[in-house]
């Protein structure tokens, strides 16, 4: 148990957390209005001047909930207690629910201590109130549930949103490994043809000197694309993994995934340009993408029947469209697959998209740098 607590005190706060977004400071102005209506139309308040102005000294703290959840926390129970004090009782106002916003964003944005420190308040707050008469055991019971209810869905919702950044971090590391045991096949690739060419050139430099030149040439252009090969690989390895290493699909692969006769939405296959010096990280990629796109196109695409894949090899880069003409959005959800595969581009200096096409169906393009794998 006591491990626990200290756990829970030591947590520290999320990394990412946004200091205001637009729709704060739309909130912030509708409530406003709503306060001013409120203590306009209501008759039965017994302080209007002091609820109102109470209300509005507290709504800018909406502002800073999520960067300085604790201040925000202390200041705005803080006010209210002192507010009690001096109108003899609870501020009247309904839109002061708001205040429930405060130990939400406390315990999602909020370090372990933040919220400790916080809750202490305002069960402070509360006892007070109810010490002082202003309201009963049954309303300070029902206060600290609401309370309470506010901080569990607090903690539900950062709880989940870690789990979900641990998810999305590991299907990227996924992604990098697989990538990295594709371009280990290119890697070996080079250099058993250095091996070869070397083994070439010493067979022949007796009888023909400039062979040997000739090898060591092809052995430099080999060992410099294996290089930049070894460095996509050292950028993507983030840990081992011990595995048998099948081989890497290439490019031409593609036209693997044509489905002529078989059931299911038909897949059109078309290559162009020229892929016989397409590096093969390059190829690899293209193959995966296209692969990932029509399994998902395949799975998500309601009432396709046909999936067209194009891959166009330029001067400087290689481009990739596959679409389907299914029903538009039936496969808008992002997914793993597609997180893995705009993670697999980026690495290779591309990019990846996806979302509706432009009369049906899905579409997802990527555009991958040819210099990436040289």
């Amino acid at each position: 148990m006591v491990a626990l607590v200290r756990s829970m005190w030591d947590e520290p706060r999320p990394v990412r957390a946004a200091a205001r977004l637009w729709w704060d400071w739309a909130l912030v102005a509708v409530l406003l209005v709503v306060a001013v209506l409120e203590t306009v139309l209501r008759t039965d308040l017994a302080s209007r001047a002091g609820s109102l102005v109470v209300a509005v000294v507290l709504l800018p703290l909406l502002l800073v909930r999520r960067s300085r959840p604790l201040l925000a926390v202390a200041v705005a129970f803080g006010v209210a207690a002192v507010a009690s004090l001096v109108l003899g009782g609870e501020p009247g106002l309904n839109v002061m629910v708001f205040m429930v916003l405060f130990p939400f964003s406390l315990f999602r944005w909020g370090s372990g201590r933040e919220a400790a420190i916080g809750l202490a308040v305002m069960l402070g707050k509360i006892g007070l109130s109810a010490a002082l008469g202003y309201i009963s055991a049954g309303e300070a019971v029902g206060g600290s549930a609401v309370l309470g209810t506010a901080c569990a869905l607090g903690a539900a919702v950062r709880y989940r949103g870690r789990a979900r950044a641990r998810e999305l971090e590991q299907v990227k590391l996924l992604e990098r490994e697989r990538l990295a045991r594709d371009l280990h096949d290119t890697v070996a690739h080079h250099v058993s043809a250095m091996a070869i060419r070397a083994q070439a050139g010493l067979a022949t430099a007796a009888s023909r000197p400039e062979a040997a030149t000739e090898a060591l040439g092809l052995i430099e252009s080999e060992a410099s694309r294996a290089l930049a090969e070894m460095r996509t690989m050292v950028r993507a390895l983030r840990r081992s993994e011990s595995a048998d290493l099948a081989p890497s699909p290439t490019v031409a692969d593609i036209a693997l995934l044509a489905s002529p006769g078989k059931p299911g939405p038909e897949v059109d296959v078309r290559i162009d340009g020229e892929v016989g010096d397409l590096p093969q990280s390059v190829g690899t990629t293209l193959y995966r993408l296209a692969q990932e796109s029509v399994t998902n196109a395949r799975r998500h695409a309601r009432h396709a029947t046909r999936i067209e894949v194009r891959v166009t090899v330029g001067e400087a880069e290689a481009r990739l469209r596959v679409s389907d003409d299914g029903e538009t959005g039936a496969a808008a959800a992002k997914g793993h697959g597609l997180i893995g595969m705009v993670e697999r581009a980026d690495l290779l200096g591309g990019r990846c998209e996806a979302g509706p096409g432009q009369d049906r169906g899905w579409t997802v393009t990527a555009v991958l740098p040819l210099g990436a794998g040289r």
